[in-house]
């Protein structure tokens, strides 16, 4: 997997991928080139086994400020209604490539987390905050509606419609401690934890058996659509697929030998 990408900051190490938005003096908004590269690097990290799960760190103090008010949003006042549509197409796509990458994503979040920040959090696997975190879904601050790129379908998800609706509505930043007591974030840690935390987080999860931690990602984003009957059905045929990797064997024979397994992902 490439680490040698133009327009956001990547480094790789230990099987994790520490990513973060590269303009700290503008609290890292996203531009067109932004939002195009990271939705190439998701989409290509689902073919990629040298990857077991990805952070998605703050620079400078703070996550994303979200789309870049001179670089996209001034643009977009003078688009065409099938250019529009092809940026917002784009935008959601990202989301899609996070959510289909087959790797865990833990959303590291410090300072501003707003707009587009704010999504790439959310469509994180996991999430921890310090207590600065200020996260806001603030679209219709800027005249448009509360539902971009899956945030009406997401959001209810992980803190229900009320909560949800409210944030999406007023665009308000729901602080770190109503984002715990809600589930949106894992937990709160020190903001000179942070980095350190969600690292921790992403090497126990790497340490897994990584074929089964895609098998579990994708039930979590398919079984939204299944009935209990439907979703019952595709997990015993994910488990069955699991049950046939050497991962499961080498868990079975270690639990044998009262030793502790190492996963290979396969």
């Amino acid at each position: 997997m490439r680490s040698d990408v133009q327009h956001f900051k990547c480094r790789i190490e230990d099987g994790i991928a520490h990513l973060a938005l590269d303009r700290p003096e503008r609290k890292n908004p996203l531009t067109f080139d932004s939002y195009a590269e990271l939705r190439d690097w998701f989409r290509d990290l689902h073919y990629s086994d040298d990857i077991r799960a990805v952070v998605f760190a703050p620079n400078g103090g703070n996550f994303s400020s979200g789309g870049d008010v001179h670089d996209i949003i001034g643009p977009l006042t003078g688009m065409s209604m099938k250019d529009l549509l092809s940026f917002t197409r784009m935008t959601g796509d990202l989301v899609k490539a996070m959510v289909n990458c087959g790797k865990p994503i833990i959303a590291a979040v410090d300072g501003i987390c707003a707009g587009a920040g704010a999504i790439i959090a959310m469509a994180s696997d996991l999430r921890i905050a310090t207590p600065e975190a200020k996260t806001a879904f603030l679209f219709t601050r800027v005249g448009l509606a509360g539902c971009d790129m899956g945030a009406c379908a997401i959001l209810p998800r992980i803190i229900g419609q009320g909560r949800a609706a409210e944030l999406l509505y007023t665009g308000r930043a729901m602080s770190a401690e109503e984002g715990a007591a809600w589930g949106f974030y894992n937990r709160v840690v020190a903001a000179d934890a942070l980095e350190a935390e969600a690292t921790e987080m992403a090497r126990r999860i790497a340490a897994g058996p990584n074929f089964a931690h895609m098998m579990t990602k994708t039930m979590l984003a398919q079984e939204w659509a299944m009935s209990i009957e439907q979703a019952i059905e595709a997990e015993a045929q994910a488990q069955a697929i699991c049950m046939q990797t050497e991962d499961f064997t080498r868990a079975y024979n270690a639990f044998v030998a009262k030793g502790k397994p190492v996963f290979e992902g396969n």
